[in-house]
């Protein structure tokens, strides 16, 4: 999966989306979507790498408990065969939920 093909799945979940952080002061109002490629956990053989593999981070940030719309992105996940693992986590500073979603995409270049 690219780039371009990470950023149109989430896209389908129709909430406003940003690689990593929204510019300053350009933040929307909850809910909306973060995505980044923290790190890789490429395969190798022979001296190389063989298979690219990027572990991809989804966050979900709410004002408050929306389990249609964690269940909406949930499907969008699977139906792409992204298996993930899920947390959650309240933000005082921010007044808003987090919910994570951690997965791993083969990359293409």
């Amino acid at each position: 999966m690219t780039y371009d093909e990470t950023m149109a799945m989430l896209q389908a979940a129709g909430l406003p989306l940003a690689y990593d952080h929204f510019a300053e002061g350009e933040s929307p109002d909850p809910p909306f979507l973060v995505f980044l490629f923290p790190e890789s956990e490429n395969v190798f053989a022979d001296d190389t790498v063989y298979q690219k593999v990027e572990n991809l981070n989804v966050e979900l940030y709410t004002d408050r408990k929306d389990p249609e719309l964690e269940r909406k992105l949930e499907t969008i996940l699977t139906e792409h065969q992204c298996p993930y693992v899920k947390t959650e986590v309240w933000i005082p500073d921010e007044r808003m939920y987090e919910v994570l979603y951690q997965t791993q995409i083969i990359k293409e270049d």
